[in-house]
């Protein structure tokens, strides 16, 4: 996950479009190199967030990103625009030619930071076949991180996802409670058995629990882990990347063998 840097008009934007966007393209450079498989571009620093509304401004810059990142990686892309943006991240990926986007409020509504969400799953699939994005895959965040789901509370997580899986996302990502903080193992393998799309966590991937996450999941969603302190807003630390994408390759080797 790439954190771009806050964009214009956000409270702590300070850097000029061209620089954002040189940031970026050298982060999905670091990772390219260290063997990743994938990328996103997500707008993090764009603190506070706006519920379910991103204006043209980030929906530009988000388009001119994910196009640098995705022209010198060379790698399957996608994009999250905070907070649950998720028609105009589909808009931008279609434009910068992105292959998925990460929905958060896809299924059942929840009191998120920025206040009641609603589920779009109807709305956003519609949107996607009208303007002709049906190749790009919707991961979909399922009971998300920084939220309350006391609304919920009688629907589990397996549940959740089976409800996501008939509204018919392309995959879903589990997370702990924030940013950083792991996934619970006993539920993704109650979700794993419970749906036959792929499964993902979503944050709180380390070195340390790097076996267990990848024994059972179909992709990681990793930022924090990566960059220098292990905290999002840091620099990203290639020493780290190298190494947990050697450990995950040699994983999956010994599996093979």
């Amino acid at each position: 996950m790439i954190h771009v840097d806050a964009l214009p008009g956000t409270p702590q934007h300070r850097f000029s479009p061209q620089q954002i966007i040189d940031r970026a393209a050298s982060e999905a450079e670091i990772y390219r190199h260290a063997g990743v498989d994938a990328l996103a571009i997500e707008n993090m620093h764009d603190v506070p967030y706006l519920n379910r509304h991103a204006g043209p401004e980030i929906t530009a810059m988000m388009t001119a990103i994910g196009r640098e990142v995705k022209k010198v990686s060379g790698l399957p892309c996608g994009i999250q625009i905070l907070a649950g943006a998720n028609k105009a991240a589909l808009a931008v990926a279609l434009a910068a030619g992105l292959d998925f986007v990460r929905a958060e409020g896809f299924v059942f509504s929840h009191i998120a930071d920025e206040g009641l969400m609603n589920s779009d799953a109807g709305e956003l699939l519609r949107y996607r076949r009208h303007i002709g994005a049906e190749h790009i895959a919707i991961l979909t965040d399922i009971k998300k991180k920084h939220s309350a789901h006391t609304l919920t509370a009688d629907v589990s997580l397996a549940e959740t996802a089976k409800a996501a899986q008939f509204f018919l996302s392309d995959g879903v990502i589990i997370t702990g409670i924030a940013t950083g903080e792991r996934a619970d193992f006993q539920e993704i393998q109650a979700v794993k058995a419970a749906v036959n799309i792929p499964v993902w966590t979503g944050s709180g991937v380390t070195l340390d629990n790097l076996d267990d996450y990848a024994s059972i999941c179909d992709g990681l969603i990793v930022g924090s882990y990566f960059k220098r302190g292990g905290y999002w807003t840091g620099e990203v630390d290639p020493e780290k990347v190298k190494r947990l994408v050697d450990r995950l390759s040699n994983n999956l080797k010994s599996r093979m063998d």
